[in-house]
């Protein structure tokens, strides 16, 4: 599935849960997508918890 379908779902879900539930609700489908794209990137192993809590000059080395 490409990044542009997976988009595509994503912000339907986001409308569907702003139009029926409100703005708390697209804010918790908000919330609650961007805790599993993280978690994805991080089972994937694209993400290192470590990333998390380096400072911006550390990342530089």
């Amino acid at each position: 599935m490409s990044t542009a379908v997976i988009g595509m779902i994503a912000g339907m879900a986001l409308g569907f849960a702003g139009y029926f539930g409100g703005f708390g609700a697209f804010l918790l489908v908000a919330a609650l997508g961007a805790i599993g794209f993280v978690v994805g990137r991080f089972l994937e192993g694209d993400l290192d918890v470590g990333d998390f809590f380096r400072t911006r000059h550390d990342r530089r080395r």
